[in-house]
């Protein structure tokens, strides 16, 4: 059964940090792009980071100096390190993957696995 579940959300304050994970089982993430997303509520889900099947990192221009995407093969593991966080960062953050082998992309269309999503909370 294929599956990606994300973990790490909660309540930081501004300014902390956390540690997303996706974990996929029923397949070799070493052979999908993998994206985070978030929406926040009454807003659209955007794309927030994403990482190539050949180490390729994109990010969104809010989040390129804070987030960080990175792959743990062994672990069959993506994760989103998130430092620096502001409100504005408060969304649930979900991920998802797609098989390519060609680079990866920030809009919702390719992805067709997707988890169900990780509460992140930045507030004072």
């Amino acid at each position: 059964q294929v599956q990606l579940v994300e973990s790490g959300g909660g309540l930081v304050q501004p300014g902390g940090s956390l540690r997303l994970s996706c974990a996929a089982s029923g397949f070799n993430l070493d052979y999908y792009a993998i994206g985070w997303f978030r929406q926040a509520p009454g807003k659209e889900r955007e794309g927030v980071s994403c990482l190539s099947s050949d180490g390729s990192t994109y990010y969104e221009d809010s989040v390129s100096r804070r987030f960080t995407i990175s792959r743990d093969n062994a672990e069959n593991t993506v994760y989103l390190q998130m430092n620096s966080l502001k409100p504005e960062d408060t969304a649930v953050y979900y991920c998802a993957a797609h098989m390519t082998y060609r680079g990866c992309t920030l809009t919702r269309a390719p992805y067709n696995y997707w988890g169900r999503g990780t509460q992140v909370t930045v507030s004072s």
